[in-house]
């Protein structure tokens, strides 16, 4: 079964439900344009459109494990930032929002800058620097962000954090920023439903850091390089990943150590500030 194929069983399941394709696509987090698009053939199936629409017909779980092996098959796909920055960042905050509610277990690893469950708005604007986004577009992708991050209080499901300690000194915002934003980190450590571990630069290296990557549950891996964002739900590399967030995990600082190294650096950033 092609990517096409796959678009036409979607019209044909959500057919069979009797549900209107304008309330599958608003439970898809999607346009009614864009489903048609792909219920028709004209606009090939992500992934993450594949997850999304599934969980929308409520399928069975035989008929969600037969598409989501199609999927798979077809499964590594890279888009690039420039179109997420021509159709709106906001959108794309919202399609990885609608995956987040459907995850129980989110493992994040962040070599290049704190991840963005736990950005402070300021912080947002800084890794946002140089993107060449309106003022319009940065707010409403802030907007998307800091409602993504309301997740974190369902105590149902959990969150695990990994960070290299470089990431915590790169100086993206003003010094006081910077402090404010490793005082939510802290902040958010205390969750009970939220791990964030530290990996200290003095720890011996399990490997290269490489990318950033998120992997939900065990179905689904999205990476981040420079140009584009990865899919892949492709089982060979969600275990690819897997091991390296495990590898990580066993040199990572956590609890209160954590918290004591983050304490460190933040009152680092504000002697710096006072010295201003």
């Amino acid at each position: 079964m092609s990517r096409t194929d796959l678009g036409k069983a979607l019209r044909e399941l959500r057919r069979a439900s009797g549900k209107q394709a304008k309330v599958v696509a608003r439970s898809a987090a999607m346009s009614p344009s864009k489903l048609s698009k792909i219920e028709n053939g004209a606009l090939p199936p992500s992934v993450i459109d594949v997850e999304r629409v599934l969980t929308a017909l409520d399928v069975s779980a035989e008929v969600k494990a037969e598409l989501a092996e199609v999927a798979r098959r077809v499964a590594t796909e890279a888009t690039a930032w420039r179109i997420y920055r021509r159709t709106g960042l906001h959108k794309q905050q919202e399609a990885i929002q609608a995956i987040e509610a459907q995850t129980s277990l989110l493992r994040v690893f962040q070599p290049s800058c704190i991840p963005g469950l736990l950005q402070t708005p300021e912080y947002v604007r800084g890794v946002q620097q140089g993107s060449e986004l309106t003022d319009d577009a940065l707010e409403k992708m802030i907007g998307a962000r800091l409602r993504r991050q309301e997740v974190l209080y369902d105590g149902a499901r959990t969150f695990r954090f990994l960070i290299t300690e470089s990431v915590l000194r790169w100086r993206l915002i003003p010094a006081s920023m910077m402090a404010a934003q490793l005082d939510k980190l802290i902040s958010m450590s205390r969750l009970p439903n939220v791990e964030i571990g530290v990996i200290p630069l003095s720890a011996a290296m399990p490997g290269l850091p490489t990318s950033s990557f998120v992997l939900f549950d065990g179905r689904l891996v999205i990476v981040e390089i420079p140009h584009a964002e990865i899919t892949t739900s492709e089982l060979r590399d969600i275990e690819l990943y897997a091991g390296k967030f495990d590898s990580f995990g066993r040199v990572a600082l956590s609890g209160e150590s954590m918290r004591s190294l983050v304490d460190g650096i933040r009152d680092d950033f504000l002697r710096e500030q006072e010295t201003i």
